[in-house]
């Protein structure tokens, strides 16, 4: 089917029904970006607890996986990372300022080195179309963890919940686009 010049993916047709649903999921993305971003600090604490929560389960889920395995050879190490992930989550709860520190410094490094390996990369694409596209995303990722360290760590207690926020917004935006785009035009 077409409208307007557009052609309507038959595959969509269960989804244009709730595009409203999926407008008003986006508008709650840009809403809680936006809490996130009027609060950037707190928003970067809730994040960190919410890495040592995630942590604590993980590991409890760990040692009982391991403890289910007693008989192998290696199930002391793998009790050993169940018992480090829950000692881990459980710092992060004691100094969630120090554990935003070590997340931003851990992130920036990732980031550098994800933008050279990008660099690289698009060397061996050189030539092919738009390979200038896998560069820029590696200058772009690159820079973005060398401002991370530049800033790091007096920037701990903002990056994470800048990046928390925004990307809740753009999300959000994304939801909204994608549900207006759902409805057919006349």
């Amino acid at each position: 089917m077409t409208v307007s010049g557009r052609v309507l993916n038959p595959d969509a047709d269960p989804l244009r029904g709730k595009s409203g649903w999926i407008a008003a999921l986006g508008v709650v993305f840009v809403i809680g970006g936006a809490i996130a971003l009027s609060a950037i600090t707190m928003t970067a604490v809730v994040s960190v607890f919410l890495v040592g929560i995630i942590m604590v389960v993980c590991g409890v889920a760990e040692v009982i996986n391991a403890l289910q395995l007693r008989t192998w050879g290696k199930m002391v190490f793998w009790l050993l990372v169940g018992v480090l992930y829950i000692v881990s989550g459980i710092l992060t709860f004691e100094n969630p300022l120090f554990a935003a520190k070590i997340l931003t410094l851990l992130l920036g490094a990732s980031l550098i080195t994800a933008g050279i390996a990008k660099i690289i990369v698009a060397s061996d694409t050189k030539g092919r179309p738009s390979w200038y596209f896998i560069v820029l995303g590696g200058v772009v990722t690159l820079l973005v963890g060398v401002v991370i360290m530049a800033k790091w760590p007096v920037g701990s207690l903002y990056i994470l919940g800048i990046f928390l926020a925004v990307d809740l917004i753009v999300t959000g935006g994304g939801w909204i686009a994608f549900s207006l785009g759902l409805k057919p035009r006349p």
